[in-house]
C-alpha cells in the first residue's frame, strides 16, 4: 500500500456513507440520542464515525483488517517491524513497554527524571528501578539526558537488568547519544525502551535528533497527538523484534486498553501518519525556521534568554529539537508561573509549561508567523512591564530537587501498610505516594523513596509559586502518606 492511503479512515467514511441501522453501542446512535448542544457543536461527521469494533471495522485487540493495514503502514513510515496504535495515550504505551520486559523483582534501568507512567508501570509489574541520575542544567534548572558512561557503569553493575529505558528527547527537547546507548545496551543483550512522547516528528527531519527506530532501539512509545497532528490521547508503540516479542507486546497492550476503543482517535492516527510520511519534512522544516525566527527575536529582548545550539556543550545534551522554545525568565525576578498567568491574562496566550525559572513554548506545523509575532510582542511587553523588578534582582540561585534514596521497591511501598502525617513530620520517612509537578510529570518523590527536607522545601517553593504540584491524596499537600512503622 502507498503512504498516501488511509485504510482505516477511508473504511470509516465508507461505513458512515452506507448509514447502516445501528443496534449496537455507542448509545447516542450517530448523535441522535445525545444532548443537542453538544451534538451541534461536535457535528454530524464526527459522530458518524464514533463507532465500535463491529466486524467490518476490525478490532484493535486482534487486528486483521483495516486496523492492521493502518498499523503496517505506520510501521513502514517509522522504520519499525511492528507498530501498535494506542488510545490510552503514550502513558499506556510506556506501561506496555515496561510490563513487556519486566516481572516481579526484575531490574530495569531508568533515568530518575522519567514520567510518572514509567513509575506506575514499575509498581504494576513489581519491577525494581535502578536509577541513573540525568545531567542537570544548573543555569536553567532542568534535567537533560543520561550519558553513555553512566549507562555503561549501570550495565556493568546490573548485568541482570531486563531493560534500559531512555527519554528521547526530553520534555525540553534535549537528546542524549541514543545510538551509542543502544549499542552499549545491545552488547549486553539488554533491550532499549524509549519514551519518545515528545519526538514523533524527529523521525521525519534530518536536522532533528535521531529517532528511536533510527537508533536501533527495541521499543518506542511515541505521542502522535503531541506534535504529529492526531487527536489528544492517540499514540503509537513502535517495535523492532529480536530482543522483544511483538506477540507479547500485543498481549500486554490489550490488557491495558479499553475494549471500547475510539475509532475517531484511531482514524486520526491513520491520517496523521499519512501527513507525516508524505509532507512531514516540508511542514517540520517550516516549523524549525519559524522557531528560529522567534528565538532570534526573543534573544534581543532584555532580561529574556531563549536557548539555542549552545546548550549542546555537555555529553548528556548530544542534540536538541529547536522547535522547543525554552525561554528563561529568571532575570525578571518573577517565576515562570507568574509569566504563564500574565501571558494568559494580558495577551490571551497559553504556553506548554512553566516552572520556577522558565516557560516552554512549542512550535509545530500548526503555527504561523502571525502567532509568532503575537508571542514576540507579548514577551517584549512582559520585559517592559517587569524591568524595574529585574533591575533590583540579585543573582538567583537555582533550586533543584534531590534524588532521594530508594528504601523499598515502589510496589512494596505502594501496597504496604501506611499512615498519613503532616508534611513537616514526614522527613526521614518513606513515601507511599507520588509527588510531582505536572507538567512535566517527573516525580519529586515516588513510593519507596526516603523523604528529605530539601525536597519538602522544593515542593513548598513550587506550591508558593502557584505551580501544579500533584500526586498526594491531600489536594492541599499539607499531609503526606508514608509507610507505617518503617
Amino acid at each position: 500500500m502507498s503512504q498516501n492511503e488511509t485504510p482505516l479512515y477511508t473504511a470509516l467514511l465508507q461505513h458512515a456513507k452506507r448509514n447502516p441501522v445501528q443496534f449496537h453501542i455507542p448509545g447516542h446512535k450517530k448523535g441522535k440520542g445525545m444532548d443537542a448542544d453538544f451534538r451541534n457543536f461536535i457535528g454530524e461527521n464526527a459522530l458518524s464515525i464514533d463507532l465500535i469494533n463491529i466486524a467490518p471495522l476490525d478490532d484493535l485487540h486482534q487486528p486483521k483488517g483495516i486496523i492492521k493495514q493502518a498499523q503496517d503502514l505506520a510501521a513502514e513510515a517509522f522504520g519499525a517491524d511492528h507498530t501498535f496504535f494506542s488510545v490510552q495515550g503514550t502513558s499506556g504505551a510506556i506501561m506496555t513497554m515496561v510490563m513487556t520486559v519486566c516481572g516481579p523483582g526484575d531490574k530495569i534501568i531508568v533515568p530518575r527524571n522519567v514520567h510518572k507512567s514509567v513509575m506506575s508501570a514499575i509498581v504494576f509489574s513489581g519491577a525494581v528501578p535502578i536509577f541513573i541520575n540525568p545531567e542537570i542544567d544548573k543555569d536553567l534548572g532542568i534535567s537533560h539526558g543520561i550519558t553513555v558512561d553512566a549507562v555503561e557503569k549501570s550495565l556493568r553493575e546490573h548485568s541482570d537488568a531486563k531493560g534500559l529505558l531512555v527519554i528521547n528527547p526530553t520534555y525540553f527537547g534535549i537528546s542524549a547519544d541514543l545510538q551509542k546507548i543502544v549499542e552499549v545496551a545491545h552488547s549486553h543483550q539488554i533491550p532499549v525502551l524509549v519514551d519518545e512522547a515528545h519526538g514523533v516528528h524527529i523521525h521525519f527531519h534530518e536536522d532533528l535528533p535521531m529517532s528511536a527506530m533510527q537508533a536501533g532501539a527495541d521499543m518506542a512509545a511515541t505521542s502522535v497527538h503531541k506534535l504529529g497532528g492526531s487527536l489528544t490521547g492517540s499514540s503509537i508503540l513502535n517495535v523492532k523484534t529480536g530482543l522483544v516479542s511483538a506477540n507479547r507486546v500485543q498481549a500486554i497492550l490489550s490488557m491495558l486498553t479499553t475494549t471500547s476503543t475510539s475509532y475517531i482517535l484511531l482514524a486520526s492516527l491513520d491520517t496523521a501518519r499519512r501527513q507525516l510520511a508524505t509532507v512531514g519534512r516540508e511542514m517540520i522544516d517550516e516549523a524549525i525556521n519559524l522557531a528560529g525566527y522567534i528565538r532570534e527575536a526573543v534573544n534581543e529582548i532584555p532580561y529574556l534568554y531563549c536557548v539555542g545550539r549552545e546548550i549542546l556543550e555537555s555529553e548528556a545534551a548530544f542534540s536538541y529539537d529547536p522547535t522547543k522554545l525554552i525561554i528563561s525568565i529568571k532575570e525578571l525576578n518573577i517565576t515562570g508561573y507568574d509569566v504563564e498567568k500574565w501571558l494568559r491574562e494580558k495577551h490571551n496566550i497559553e504556553v506548554e509549561l512553566s516552572d520556577l525559572y522558565n516557560i516552554l513554548c512549542l512550535i509545530t506545523p500548526g503555527d504561523t508567523k502571525t502567532e509568532a509575532d503575537l508571542l514576540i510582542a507579548a514577551l517584549r511587553d512582559l520585559a517592559d512591564e517587569f524591568k524595574e523588578m529585574a533591575a533590583e534582582h540579585e543573582k538567583i540561585e537555582v533550586l533543584l530537587p534531590d534524588t532521594p534514596p530508594l528504601a523499598l521497591s515502589p510496589r512494596e511501598a505502594f501496597y504496604a501498610e501506611t499512615e498519613v502525617v503532616p508534611i513537616e513530620e514526614s522527613v526521614g520517612k518513606i513515601s507511599a505516594e507520588f509527588i510531582m509537578v505536572y507538567p512535566p510529570g517527573i516525580p519529586i518523590f515516588i513510593p519507596g523513596e526516603l523523604i528529605t527536607e530539601d525536597n519538602i522545601n522544593y515542593i513548598r517553593k513550587n506550591i508558593e509559586a502557584g505551580l501544579p504540584v500533584q500526586g498526594p491524596e491531600d489536594p492541599e499537600i499539607k499531609h503526606l502518606r508514608i509507610i507505617k512503622n518503617d
